[in-house]
């Protein structure tokens, strides 16, 4: 049976750019040939190769669906179903927060400090941070752990995507990582106030889940827990590793040393804000 054709792929990237320009999304454009890759099953930059290829109408409906998603105001990594992250390309949907680029440079950190051993990565979200750890370090085991059955359904079936070695365990906070003694813990808790979760751009607070972004009165109540608690988990020695809001970075500096902690530092993002904070366990405690 013959296939109806609605286009080419050169016109119904024009209409889905210039629909979402419409709509007020940045670069157009760009986010066109995303959601043209995603819709139509191709790699990357693969969109515009062909220009004059034909497209058949449930190619074009699928696009169109995808892009009527994002004028919507849905993030793009939602629409696509994919978010990069270091070296990893993982599933994505609103079970977890979107991995931010921000949030690469504290792998750096942590690499460069203690790349080997036991690793844990709290409030793993989509399991970005767990599975980067899983990959590019040395670690005998890593663990990610979510308070979220839905977001660590999501961080497995990264795992697998991904064929990474990583225990996945739920639970609030340090609860599931009793007994263990790690070499370093990461995470990247929620740390916005209430006042600032209420004023969110709709691009995040419509979408994201609440719960991984909202964290009490001065949205320290998750990062002061996990502060005054990381010392029955971590080794002496051993490292603790949070991205923090970036206007409280130096409260948690100091937060941290208050519970005993030595050498809290912070250190700034790629864009040159305030946002990790890492400290270790004297070797005495």
């Amino acid at each position: 049976m013959a296939v109806e054709v609605q286009g080419t792929a050169a016109s119904l990237l024009e209409a889905a750019a210039a629909r979402l320009t419409e709509a007020g999304v940045p670069e157009g454009r760009r986010e066109a040939s995303r959601l043209a890759e995603a819709a139509w099953g191709l790699s990357s930059g693969q969109a515009r190769l062909r220009p004059e290829r034909e497209v058949s109408l449930a190619a074009a409906g699928r696009l169109s669906a995808l892009v009527e998603r994002r004028a919507a105001g849905e993030p793009l990594a939602y629409v696509t179903g994919i978010a990069g992250f270091r070296r990893l390309m993982l599933a994505s949907d609103a079970r977890a927060l979107i991995p931010r680029p921000e949030t690469e440079a504290l792998l750096d950190l942590v690499l460069e400090r203690i790349p080997s051993g036991v690793a844990a990565d709290v409030c793993t979200g989509s399991g970005c941070i767990a599975l980067a750890l899983a990959q590019e370090g040395r670690y005998e085991r890593v663990i990610g752990t979510d308070s979220s059955a839905d977001a660590l359904a999501l961080a497995r079936e990264n795992g697998t995507r991904t064929g990474l070695s990583v225990e996945w365990r739920q639970g609030d906070l340090l609860t599931p990582l009793a007994g263990e003694q790690l070499d370093v813990l990461v995470a990247n808790p929620p740390y916005l106030t209430t006042a600032e979760y209420a004023a969110l751009d709709r691009s995040v607070a419509a979408w994201e889940p609440a719960q991984a972004l909202e964290s009490g009165a001065d949205g320290l109540d998750a990062t002061r827990r996990l502060v005054a608690e990381a010392t029955a988990v971590v080794r002496p020695g051993g490292w603790m590793a949070l991205e923090v809001d970036s206007e409280r970075a130096a409260a948690v500096a100091d937060l941290a040393a208050g519970f005993g902690w030595t050498e809290p530092a912070v250190y700034q993002d790629l864009y040159g804000r305030a946002r990790f904070v890492l400290a270790r366990r004297s070797e005495s405690s």
